[in-house]
């Protein structure tokens, strides 16, 4: 009976069923696997300390001090300048007188479109030009560039910028002139011509640029009304009545004009009246 029961104990733990692990095997390797660590969580930041209520967080400033001015207010100051460049030429410059000269020589001339305007605005321009380059150098040296480097403020560039051209006006304007507008405006009488205020230096340069070119102008007319008195007076004794004098006068007032280089002295006149 022992061996029998020996024989049975080695068939059972030779089968399939014997041979299988046991269930509370499984469970227990199932536990004993290490578990996953904790999540790794990102540390706070420290705190940012609050802003000095005295330090200035926006910046505000166009040019004042010693720093430069910013661009768009050079911009916008360009833009000013461009459009009031018109009255600044015809009223602060030579242009006016120029421009007059010229048009009273034409006149003279019995031309009523040969040169034309365009022509003689733009020689009266280049003149003008021509004549005030030292000035408008000097202000841009004194009162522009020192602006838009930061060295001076805007009320300090536009007074040294201004002097060159009020010293300017003051040199081509009559004293007759400026007391005439002092006294029509009403205003004290200044010391000196360094005290006359811009409006009333203007208008007064103004005055005496038309007197000076109505008087070049008169210089002008005189040859050419002696050609057409002649010419008339010749056509009236041939009985030519009917015949218009300018016509037979302007060829002669023409070749005047040319054997004398009319051009030549006319503005060898206007840039000595500046200089």
């Amino acid at each position: 009976m022992a061996t029998v029961g020996l024989l049975l104990g080695v068939l059972l733990m030779g089968s399939p069923a014997a041979a299988a692990p046991p269930a509370a095997s499984v469970t227990t390797a199932v536990v004993a696997a290490p578990a996953a660590g904790p999540l790794a969580l990102p540390m706070p930041a420290d705190p940012t300390p609050p802003a000095d209520p005295t330090a200035p967080s926006i910046n505000v400033n166009v040019g004042g001090g010693n720093s430069k001015p910013s661009s768009n207010l050079v911009i916008l100051m360009g833009l000013t300048v461009l459009s009031v460049a018109p009255a600044l030429l015809l009223l602060c410059t030579s242009f006016t007188k120029i421009f007059v000269v010229l048009s009273i020589t034409r006149n003279a001339l019995g031309l009523q479109a040969v040169p034309p305007n365009q022509v003689l605005a733009g020689l009266a321009l280049f003149l003008s030009l021509f004549i005030m380059g030292p000035v408008l150098s000097k202000m841009n040296s004194e009162g522009v560039q020192p602006y838009l480097n930061g060295d001076k403020t805007q009320a300090v560039a536009f007074s040294d910028g201004v002097q060159p051209l009020r010293e300017f006006m003051i040199k081509n304007t009559r004293s007759d002139e400026i007391a005439l507008l002092t006294k029509v405006a009403k205003d004290p009488r200044p010391a000196n011509a360094a005290e006359v205020p811009l409006t009333t230096l203007v208008p007064a340069f103004v005055l005496s640029e038309l007197r000076a070119a109505f008087i070049i102008g008169f210089v002008i007319f005189i040859p050419f009304l002696v050609i057409d008195m002649v010419v008339s007076a010749s056509l009236m004794s041939l009985g030519m009545m009917m015949l218009p004098p300018v016509t037979v006068s302007l060829p002669f007032k023409l070749l005047l004009f040319v054997l004398v280089n009319g051009w030549g002295l006319i503005v060898t006149a206007l840039v000595g009246s500046y200089t």
